[in-house]
């Protein structure tokens, strides 16, 4: 007998990706790690395959007594986590207009409370085409459609000419309209926009006809480089209209390198002072009506950490070294694929590089054969490189290559 209701969406028996990577555990059980690439996890591992996690924030861990854990998270999130969360997100940029943050289990939190408050029942988000596949499902499941828009040209340089055609052809239909980008280190290609590419997107926002709610998922901010480098496009935020709200999605999971803690935010920023009050005002009943609250030890550890310069700085360096890891992985996985005459899409930094390719499925098959496992997307092969080493990098660069030619 079949009870439950699929209200509009299609779910499939078993998630893809979640299927593979436990494909890839079988085999390296069978075969031994050495003999298997597993690019398919969405979080950092060191060289050894083990995952990575930063002294500094397990010995704050460590630290908390049963209150700092077993207590009740306010629904916004501790005073400490949100000051913390505007340190982390903004840097040395200060909005000049009003701030305000809720607590959201991981970043996913945020994509899922800006769905929900800035679009109608039916209505259509709009993103990139390269993107994460739950965007849809999380549309889905909140009873939205995905649009998107070509996030490349044919000279691989971000397409704002398709982005203001799709802003236009559902500016028609819609009075508002949530726009997601994910940058930098965007998930799946690693493509950080450019201050170019934000000048034309500020353009075609501020003269649209309608009103935005513009989420920007930065959970890959602190992989993507240089804090301030990564951080120069937020002064261009204030460029915007009035007709254009900026919202972030926060990952403290992704800064704090504790994914299972579920811990991120959701944040605006604007000139209005009543928006930004109706803004706390329904993320919040958002909130209370689904998760209720956060996992209060990752906010305290966050609000420790954020405090304290010297711890401060501590997680800054290790998760700097982290960093600069993961990016000799993926400039070292670009060259490979360059030097056997293939390419990805074009990549800056992240956990993540993309290959475009015609057959995705027959070309993630074969490399399955060869015990490379690699997500299929609908135009082309992800390679998580946060989850192989260097070494491995190159051999998965090569197959790649060669099952191309």
């Amino acid at each position: 007998m079949i009870f439950a209701k699929e209200n509009g969406r299609t779910i499939p028996k078993e998630d893809k990706v979640f299927a593979l990577s436990g494909r890839a555990k079988e085999a390296i059980a069978a075969k031994g790690k050495d003999a298997v690439i597993n690019a398919t996890i969405g979080a950092l591992l060191d060289d050894e395959g083990e995952l990575v996690t930063m002294t500094s924030v397990v010995d704050t861990i460590m630290s908390l007594t049963p209150t700092d854990y077993a207590e009740y998270a306010p629904i916004a999130g501790t005073p400490a986590f949100k000051e913390a969360v505007q340190k982390a997100l903004f840097g040395n940029f200060k909005p000049s207009g009003h701030v305000r943050v809720c607590a959201t289990p991981g970043g996913t939190g945020s994509i899922t409370s800006v769905i929900a408050n800035y679009s109608e029942v039916g209505d259509f988000v709009l993103t990139h085409d390269w993107c994460w596949a739950n965007y849809k499902n999380i549309c889905s499941q909140n009873g939205r459609n995905l649009a998107t828009f070509s996030f490349f040209d044919d000279e691989g340089n971000f397409n704002a000419a398709d982005l203001e055609a799709k802003v236009n052809e559902l500016a028609a239909k819609q009075d508002q309209i949530v726009l997601m980008l994910n940058t930098p280190a965007h998930n799946p290609t690693g493509y950080s926009m450019t201050l170019e590419d934000w000048d034309a997107v500020i353009g075609i926002l501020n003269k649209a006809s309608c009103r935005f709610a513009l989420f920007i998922d930065v959970a890959y901010i602190d992989y993507a480089g240089e804090d301030d480098e990564v951080r120069e496009f937020m002064p261009k935020l204030e460029e915007l209209g009035d007709n254009v709200l900026p919202i972030f999605g926060y990952s403290a999971s992704k800064t704090l390198a504790a994914y299972g803690m579920r811990c991120g935010a959701i944040v605006c920023m604007t000139k209005d002072e009543e928006t930004a009050e109706e803004f706390k005002k329904v993320v919040e009943y958002s909130a209370r009506a689904t998760w209720s609250n956060c996992n209060r030890a990752a906010q305290v550890v966050m609000g420790k950490l954020y405090a304290e310069p010297e711890l401060q700085k501590k997680a800054d360096d290790e998760r700097r070294g982290y960093r600069n890891m993961l990016l000799d992985r993926g400039k070292t996985f670009e060259k490979v694929l360059n030097d056997n005459g293939a390419k990805c899409v074009p990549f800056d930094a992240g956990f993540f590089v993309t290959i475009a390719c015609d057959d995705p499925a027959a070309l993630g098959a074969e490399l399955e054969k060869q015990d490379i496992y690699c997500v299929s997307l609908a135009k082309g092969i992800r390679v998580s490189i946060a989850s192989i080493s260097k070494e491995k990098c190159v051999k998965c660069a090569e197959a790649i290559a060669k099952l191309l030619k």
